[in-house]
């Protein structure tokens, strides 16, 4: 299995990078941590270069028409940060922690003995029945979300709809107790219900499909002899950030970073992958996008670690580690095992 670095070429070439599109890639460490909390850097897709397809590079809808943690700059970002971030701070994600541990065991567990696809079989249903028993969506929905989920990663682009339409359904089936029912409380009262169910859906959605690609490495270096080192969780991320680079910026008018002129509505990113192998830590972001879920899914995989050592002492990979494959999906989205043959035993 290879080490990806992301986009780590460039990097002598200066602590901003122009590539094809074009892109300026932002390659040094203080700059970049400058870059995420610059108000002029926005995430609206409205501020995207005017030739860009939105479906080609894969945008969000812009800030105006769909309301979303992730587009939404200045006062409003604010505003909806303080209604999600109480509910995923690490005291809350504490209160979670035996159940989320109960979840890993239950999963594992229900795969029986012998030989088994981690990457099938438990990968993505563990974040996603985590997800949706906090935000109190049913769980006999988790096949639909995990259907949803492998069309948006990966699936014919001319899906992506009918899935956005699927998680939206998840959303609406959020009951009165959990997570979502809280932040409807939080949230100002002119939010409307499809408002929320947007913002449910940028939960579920991200919340997912960056812990499942964790999870794939976590428990192939874990499985390869190192279950054992106290900082695997970190180690991983660190080695294998979910996203390479962060998602998508754009400059809301003239900027100049470390002298060099990027004009408005130029398309910013922040190599991630590459500042971790130097080692600054930006896996989660830094700012006011600072990743909302960030304690949830070091509780997710901490959990999953805890339950291989007490349970599975003697789990092994089924095949030999150099053996094992990625998928690199392209662009801003990260790299993932296409399987995880493990031997499961107690």
């Amino acid at each position: 299995m290879s080490t990806p670095r992301g986009l780590t070429q460039p990097r002598p070439a200066g602590p901003v990078v122009c590539v094809d599109g074009p892109v300026w890639i932002v390659t040094e460490p203080s700059l970049a941590r400058q870059v995420l909390i610059d108000p002029r850097i926005v995430k609206d897709p409205a501020y995207a270069p005017p030739h860009w397809d939105p479906r080609e590079v894969g945008l969000e809808p812009t800030a105006a028409e769909h309301l979303s943690l992730t587009t939404v700059d200045g006062p409003e970002h604010v505003l909806l940060r303080r209604a999600h971030a109480p509910l995923f701070s690490a005291r809350r994600v504490r209160a979670h922690a035996d159940r989320i541990t109960e979840i890993a065991r239950e999963l594992l567990t229900g795969l029986g003995t012998g030989t088994v696809d981690l990457v099938a079989d438990f990968t993505s249903r563990y974040p996603l029945t985590v997800l949706l028993e906090l935000l109190g969506v049913p769980l006999d929905r988790l096949d639909q979300a995990t259907a949803a989920s492998q069309l948006l990663v990966g699936g014919d682009p001319g899906q992506r709809g009918a899935a956005i339409a699927s998680y939206l359904e998840l959303a609406a089936a959020a009951g009165g107790a959990g997570l979502a029912a809280e932040l409807r409380e939080r949230l100002p009262e002119r939010i409307t219900d499809p408002q929320l169910h947007y913002l449910l859906f940028g939960l579920i959605f991200a919340g997912q499909v960056t812990t499942e690609a964790a999870l794939g490495y976590l428990l192939a270096h874990a499985l390869h002899g190192r279950i054992g080192e106290e900082d695997l969780v970190g180690q991983t991320l660190r080695q294998h950030p979910p996203a390479p680079f962060t998602l998508w910026r754009f400059t809301s008018t003239e900027v100049e970073l470390a002298g060099v002129p990027l004009p408005a509505r130029a398309a910013v990113l922040i190599d991630i992958a590459g500042l971790n192998a130097e080692g600054h830590d930006l896996t989660f972001g830094g700012g006011q996008h600072y990743c909302v879920g960030a304690q949830l899914a070091l509780a997710e995989l901490g959990a999953v670690l805890h339950v291989l050592r007490t349970e599975f002492p003697r789990a092994r990979l089924a095949v030999p580690f150099e053996d094992l494959r990625e998928v690199h999906l392209g662009g801003i989205q990260g790299s993932r095992l296409t399987a995880l043959p493990v031997t499961l035993t107690g």
